[in-house]
């Protein structure tokens, strides 16, 4: 276990913010990399079954948990807590980030979007 198929293992997945990609995953625990585009920002979320640690590799941003807004610059990393309200937003660069997801159920569907730029929001 760890290492994804091959033909998992970096497969890109596009979003309207940008993409993400899966690398790597174990019992308990997945790795993504993240970009959000240059004033883009994802969707205000939360998950039920998950916490994620952030680490932010380049570009800038920001960064919000809990009800607080944190910069992001390479080297920021932020601890998402099971539960918590977050969303990342990038700057006047591209925000690059390596999520680090531990948790029973490490899936999409373990996404609550709380508010969205692109109506993804299920009432």
């Amino acid at each position: 276990m760890g290492l994804l198929p091959e033909s998992l293992a970096g497969q890109r997945v596009e979003r309207p913010w940008g993409w993400y990609e899966d690398l790597l995953e174990g019992p308990g625990y997945k790795l993504k990399r993240l970009l959000i585009r240059n004033g883009q920002r994802l969707s205000l979320q939360r998950h039920q079954h998950r916490s994620e640690n952030w680490t932010v590799v380049s570009g800038e941003g920001e960064l919000f948990c809990d009800g607080h807004w944190h910069q992001a610059t390479p080297g920021s990393t932020l601890h998402i807590p099971c539960g918590a309200i977050h969303r990342a937003r990038g700057g006047e660069g591209d925000l690059l980030i390596i999520e680090v997801q531990h948790g029973t159920h490490l899936e999409e569907t373990d996404i609550e979007r709380l508010e969205d730029d692109f109506g993804r929001v299920i009432s």
